[in-house]
């Protein structure tokens, strides 16, 4: 999500517009904002007396996997079945996505490891 413009900069534009008697789209156009807005920052001076920001809520994790160490030998376990396949024998309904995102956070990887051995080609030329 995008980060929201900092409390100075709300009421530098919100000066310029009321103090000053810049209008909207002037405004817009010289501090590189869109119309909407100072439409919506307008808006909120009149419901909250103030421009700033609404609070966020920290994203809490609502994770279907509680369990991590379970899900850790469950991968061990499945680890060469797709991520779909895994979904589907997961306790419980669960999405292939959300398998996706839990391999993530765990670290696995499913690329092959790198070897010492270059591509050897037979004497004649050809790969075996």
């Amino acid at each position: 999500m995008a980060k929201a413009y900092s409390d100075d900069f709300r009421r530098k534009v919100m000066q310029a517009i009321e103090l000053d008697g810049l209008k909207k789209r002037e405004a817009s156009q010289l501090f590189n904002i869109s119309r909407n807005t100072i439409n919506l920052w307008f808006q909120r001076k009149a419901e909250t007396g103030d421009v700033k920001p609404k609070h966020r809520k920290a994203s809490s994790d609502n994770s279907k996997i509680g369990d991590w160490q379970k899900f850790r030998s469950f991968v061990k376990e499945h680890g060469d079945k797709t991520q779909s396949e895994m979904a589907q024998l997961w306790e419980g309904k669960i999405s292939q996505r959300t398998i996706s995102r839990a391999l993530q956070k765990i670290g696995h990887s499913r690329k092959k490891k790198l070897t010492d051995i270059a591509n050897e080609t037979k004497p004649n030329g050809q790969r075996f």
